[in-house]
């Protein structure tokens, strides 16, 4: 137990002295570094205050300046946008006077097929190609080439609008932009050190990756307005066009219209004609019809006198093939029947062929009388067609110029 229990370090007078005047030394010079320290700290915090109170006043005039530049861009886009839409509405009520024209050849055009569509009822001879026919085909076709040339203005008034509106869609989002920055840069430029809204946000002190250059910026803008310029005179090029067009198609199709009436009159007179001819052949097939009918019927009975004869014959034979033994003799007898079988099966052969001969004599006279009773009724509805269907409609006919 007494080695466990050391006595304290014992100190001699001379350490005692030197370890406080190293004390005092230490303290000397930590006091003197702290009287540095505040002073160059002084220093520090006047030149800092002034230098950021000097930042501080160009990022007011650099904000300034951004907005004094985004209203002379809003002003540009919206005198451009001003301009633009008056000019959407002017295309507008072009197209309406197209659209418009364009309906009204539906009309003639409809009567006209129509009337090509009834004479297309005709079956046989009756389809011939006539004048009447090709007057109406170049009419449809004058009428389908209006309708072709306003459908492509139509087009063109339609992508010009939709191309007019684009630049339109893109001058607003751009106003809408500079709207949304200018009231950011408005708000950045109104907070002061005492407002309330300011906060900490160490991570913003960066440059936004898809930031872009003022350069950029001012080009984006100027692009969009050159844009709209650009497709609001190609917008009034368009319009001057379609007077001129509107008047050169309502005089083709009124020519057109006047040269397919004429040629109707000329052919219901060839039609009444043909349909008199025709009753005429008609009258004689069918006396025909009946004196190959009487010679079918006589026919006929002479088939049916052969099948008593040739039952016997065959009846004969069949027992005669019964005779017991050396009975069974081809004797003259034999033959004879046999040669009488032959005979009436020749005869009735050629009376069967003489039947179909008939027959299709009579198919052919049937399907004459059918072919002839069809040729009338085609042209009486031929006739219908042209005199009372088709003159009648072509009288409503009225072409206009929009």
């Amino acid at each position: 137990m007494a080695r466990l229990i050391t006595a304290p370090t014992r100190f001699t007078h001379e350490d005692w002295t030197r370890s406080n005047l190293t004390k005092y030394a230490n303290a000397d010079v930590e006091r003197q570094q702290a009287e540095r320290l505040i002073k160059e700290s002084d220093r520090l915090k006047d030149e800092t205050a002034k230098k950021t109170e000097k930042t501080q006043r160009d990022v007011n005039k650099k904000l300034e300046q951004r907005l004094a530049d985004i209203r002379y861009w809003k002003k540009e886009l919206d005198d451009k946008l001003d301009g633009l839409v008056k000019e959407i509405e002017n295309l507008v009520a072009f197209k309406q006077r197209v659209d418009k024209a364009l309906q009204a050849t539906e009309e003639p055009l409809h009567i006209a097929r129509m009337c090509l569509a009834n004479r297309e009822k005709r079956v046989g001879i009756d389809l011939v190609h006539d004048d009447v026919q090709k007057e109406l085909l170049k009419e449809i076709e004058t009428i389908e080439g209006v309708q072709s040339l306003l459908k492509r203005t139509l087009e063109q008034a339609t992508e010009q609008l939709r191309l007019n509106r684009k630049a339109k869609y893109q001058l607003e989002k751009d106003l809408k932009d500079k709207f949304g920055a200018q009231t950011i840069d408005e708000y950045c430029e109104n907070l002061r050190n005492n407002s309330q809204q300011i906060h900490f946000n160490d991570s913003v002190a960066v440059i936004e990756p898809n930031s872009v250059a003022p350069e950029q910026w001012v080009d984006f803008s100027n692009d969009n307005i050159n844009y709209a310029e650009r497709e609001r005179m190609n917008s009034v090029d368009l319009r001057s066009s379609i007077d001129g067009l509107l008047q050169q198609t309502s005089n083709d199709m009124r020519i057109q219209v006047d040269n397919t009436n004429v040629a109707f009159a000329n052919r219901i007179w060839e039609c009444k004609d043909a349909k008199g001819k025709l009753e005429d052949n008609l009258n004689k097939v069918i006396s025909q019809i009946k004196e190959q009918e009487e010679n079918i019927a006589t026919l006929e009975m002479a088939i049916k006198a052969k099948e008593a004869p040739m039952k016997v014959a065959q009846t004969r034979l069949e027992t005669r093939q019964h005779r017991p033994n050396v009975e069974l003799c081809r004797d003259a007898a034999q033959y004879k029947l046999i040669e009488e079988v032959h005979e009436i099966s020749n005869s009735v052969a050629q009376l069967q062929a003489r039947l179909r001969d008939a027959n299709s004599s009579l198919k052919g006279l049937v399907r004459n009388q059918l072919e002839l009773e069809e040729d009338i009724a085609i042209k009486a509805n031929t006739l219908f067609i042209d005199e009372v269907e088709c003159m009648g409609m072509r009288k409503s006919i009225n072409i206009q110029t929009f």
